[in-house]
């Protein structure tokens, strides 16, 4: 089973988190704000890169609840009509989605009648029924909490389990 990881970090340099979650890892990572520094995405590229591909991983940190910017513009244009979705566009049937996402505040925040008022998962849930729509397999997410308050060895901890999760075909 071949994973590929599509990262959405508008400053990875400045990340703790997302760039120890991929800092030894085999697999391939398609670092979108790198590849794409203007914005302009090369949707033909992206096709191909998720055609290849089995299981399909968004890392991103969660930004005013959502995702971060490029993430939506690379959705909306790369998941096309008659390609991803439509009569026509059967081009992800069947595979892997996994979000893996990174909150700075603690996952206790987020739940009803807590500080953030909804779960982790109610604010991802645009991302999944953007996978269901297109035919996706969604599988459960990978969240690491409170990273700016996260010890080194706990990071080093969520990095290796999230390395063996990617490295699991029955995840």
């Amino acid at each position: 089973m071949k994973t590929t990881i599509f990262l959405f970090h508008p400053n990875l340099k400045e990340s703790r988190a997302n760039a120890a979650l991929i800092k030894d890892t085999d697999i391939e990572v398609r670092d979108i704000y790198t590849l794409y520094p203007d914005g302009n995405i090369d949707v033909k590229a992206e096709q191909n890169a998720l055609t290849k591909t089995d299981r399909i991983v968004w890392q991103f940190p969660m930004y005013w609840f959502s995702g971060p910017s490029l993430l939506k513009k690379w959705q909306d244009l790369v998941l096309e009509h008659g390609w991803a979705y439509g009569h026509e566009g059967h081009a992800l049937d069947s595979k892997e989605l996994m979000l893996a996402v990174t909150v700075g505040a603690s996952e206790e925040e987020y739940r009803v009648g807590g500080k953030q008022g909804h779960t982790i998962n109610e604010y991802l849930f645009p991302m999944t029924r953007t996978a269901k729509y297109t035919r996706m397999k969604v599988l459960k997410p990978f969240i690491v909490d409170g990273v700016f308050r996260i010890s080194d060895s706990e990071l080093m901890s969520e990095a290796q389990r999230y390395y063996q999760i990617l490295n699991d075909p029955n995840y």
